[in-house]
């Protein structure tokens, strides 16, 4: 299992990240390759949103689910189907507001035999291109909503770990 952690501070209080957090459907708009997002539910737990990704020559629909909350702490979800994923919305108060950092834990090789791949176009490069995709997805739509949470761009100081 890989992960992928990509925190940040935010100007705000830590309720207002977490509400902002919540509107799943609107990350659409955050990112590159997240084309869109169909909500199943309420927002809390044990919502299922449909989310199509495009990227290169592969588009695919995942379903995933939102499997406990904590406000204004915590967001957990899964991913449902073949692709083992999984992660979470963490929010802590600190002095000038929030912390925010989204967790993101998957298994590249659980892609293996879901995704259909171009003729030649080998499951290992794909997958290298893929957690190298995903590492820059964190970093972007993080950067996005930090803009949209405090109303205006600023430099952002990501802290990005993989493991």
């Amino acid at each position: 299992m890989e992960t992928l952690e990509v925190t940040t501070d935010v100007r705000v209080p830590p309720e207002e990240a977490y509400a902002f957090l919540e509107n799943f459907p609107g990350y659409a708009r955050y990112s590159k390759y997240l084309e869109s997002v169909r909500q199943h539910g309420d927002g809390g737990a044990s919502t299922e949103y449909d989310l199509t990704f495009s990227w290169w020559k592969l588009s695919h629909t995942i379903r995933s689910r939102v499997t406990e909350t904590d406000e204004p702490n915590r967001i957990d979800w899964e991913v449902l189907g073949a692709l083992d994923a999984h992660g979470q919305w963490l929010v802590e108060e600190t002095e000038d507001g929030a912390e925010v950092a989204l967790v993101v834990n998957y298994d590249s090789g659980s892609a293996r035999g879901v995704l259909d791949l171009p003729i030649f176009a080998s499951f290992d490069w794909v997958a290298q291109r893929v957690v190298e995709k995903v590492t820059e997805e964190g970093e972007r739509v993080v950067e996005r909503v930090v803009a949209d949470l405090e109303g205006q761009r600023r430099p952002v100081d990501l802290h990005v770990e993989t493991r």
